[in-house]
């Protein structure tokens, strides 16, 4: 019987050997492929970072043990002592219609329609559009008059915002930026829609140059709107691409409950960042996804988002990762501990509770190190890792971050705010499709930072975009502390 030695002084056996190795090699490379493809394809936006448009008609399944939404125990709708929201009875209507008793009267037979009419009776009112909403034309007349002392004439002066001999004015402007800016209409649609509602006919290009004039008009509040986000504690901050003008471009946004401010640049880092402008002064709490660029402004503390740490670590708590669902698990009770906090009317968790909680947090974390042997020292290297090995990493060198909200309770949770205000620009990409041009899009942003802005601090669009059309914009307030 031949031995290995003897098989080993055969023909082509160590061509053998080296093929079965590298084909063994190439087994355990495409054995790899296959799991980081299997992780790709499992990912939504339950579990990454990935928008929920991007889980298309199949939507993933709610796992209701990770929402960040707890039962309360009080019963569906309006809780006790809710005002609510309904109509309330006005003093003096607008028109007033009677209703007579019809018939004669049951009692002697007498025909009803002489009867005496009596005080009272039961009212009820209809609230209701009119039946035509009509343009209403103001002439403006500069009238002469003649001196009766010396005889010499004089002509009034018209308004400043008067200037043609035929002209619309700052309601229909304003509305029909409200409609293109704030509610995402085309401008084709708008002025169908004008055209319906109040049968007058505005072609696009008209509207389009409302919003122009109205986009330039913006300075001042711009200015002031970046000075009052420099001076927040707090202020959220977020991007997303847009394509402009054929190529992918950035929408930025900072933003608080009170404020909105939205740019456009063709970087999405540091770059973009400064010529925004917020950033470079700002030395309060920048709340954002973990993002590199915003760690680099060292000036300003960092605080870091709970949703997005959540979603990724039930990704990883689905690949098997242990640590993870433990991670998961402190920071949903830490939130609501905050919030209970809150409700209490306590503005800090107690230091017993803080250092308990840092205490759980490094353990969980050296967990995780223990499921991945090794990384720790590779941790400074530049090299692929797994999506749950960055998470860990990250968690670990940003845990002061990571749990800001539970240190600060002017910090939120999640950077939801944020998010919420980049959505609408998203829903603007999906109904155009893009922006034909940088500019075009700087307009609509600027435009739109107003509404957003005023809205945010109880003012109704058409009002102050009627104070935009007339050249006098309205300019933002500080957040009340």
């Amino acid at each position: 019987m031949a031995g290995a030695g003897e098989d080993a002084e055969r023909p082509g056996y160590a061509e053998l050997v080296a093929g079965l190795a590298a084909a063994n090699a190439r087994v355990a490379e495409l054995e790899a492929l296959v799991a980081e493809l299997r992780a790709k394809l499992g990912k939504n936006s339950r579990n990454s970072s990935k928008p929920p448009s991007s889980d298309g008609l199949s939507k993933p399944p709610v796992n209701k043990d990770r929402s960040l939404r707890r039962r309360s125990g009080r019963r569906p709708g309006g809780q006790e002592g809710h005002e609510g929201a309904h109509l309330e009875r006005v003093e003096v209507p607008d028109k007033e219609i009677g209703h007579d008793p019809e018939g004669s009267c049951e009692e002697c037979g007498r025909d009803l329609a002489d009867a005496e009419l009596l005080e009272g009776g039961e009212r009820r009112q209809v609230f209701d559009l009119p039946e035509r909403i009509v343009m209403r034309v103001v002439e403006h007349v500069a009238r002469v008059r003649r001196c009766v002392g010396c005889g010499r004439v004089h002509v009034g002066r018209f308004p400043e915002s008067v200037k043609a001999p035929a002209q619309y004015g700052e309601r229909i402007k304003a509305l029909g930026v409200y409609l293109h800016v704030f509610q995402h209409i085309p401008y084709e649609r708008a002025c169908q829609l004008l055209l319906d509602l109040a049968g007058v006919e505005i072609s696009t290009g008209t509207i389009k140059a409302w919003v122009d004039r109205a986009a330039a008009g913006l300075t001042a509040f711009d200015e002031e709107l970046r000075k009052l986000l420099i001076c927040e504690p707090v202020v959220g901050l977020d991007e997303t691409g847009a394509r402009i003008a054929g190529r992918l471009r950035w929408v930025h946004v900072a933003c608080t409950e009170n404020l909105t401010r939205y740019s456009v640049h063709e970087k999405r880092g540091r770059q973009a960042m400064d010529d925004a402008g917020v950033l470079p002064d700002f030395d309060g709490i920048a709340l954002h996804d973990g993002y590199a660029s915003y760690a680099t402004y060292q000036q300003a503390r960092h605080a870091l988002c709970g949703a997005h740490h959540l979603r990724e670590l039930i990704g990883a708590q689905e690949t098997g990762e242990v640590w993870a669902a433990g991670m998961g698990c402190l920071l949903l009770d830490t939130h609501e501990a905050v919030e209970e906090a809150k409700a209490a009317g306590r503005d800090a968790l107690s230091e017993d509770a803080l250092a308990e909680l840092h205490d759980c947090y490094r353990e969980l974390i050296a967990m995780g190190h223990e499921e991945h042997p090794g990384l720790a020292e590779s941790a400074g290297r530049r090299m692929k890792r797994s999506d749950p090995e960055n998470l860990l990493l990250r968690l670990d060198a940003k845990e002061q971050e990571a749990l800001r909200f539970a240190h600060d309770f002017r910090v939120s949770f999640t950077n939801n705010l944020s998010e919420r205000d980049l959505r609408m620009t998203k829903l603007q990409i999906k109904i155009s499709g893009c922006w034909r041009t940088m500019e075009g899009a700087e307009r609509f942003l600027a435009v739109r930072s107003y509404i957003s802005t005023a809205r945010k601090q109880g003012h109704r669009p058409l009002d102050v975009l009627g104070k935009l059309t007339a050249g006098q914009p309205w300019l933002p307030a500080a957040a009340e502390t």
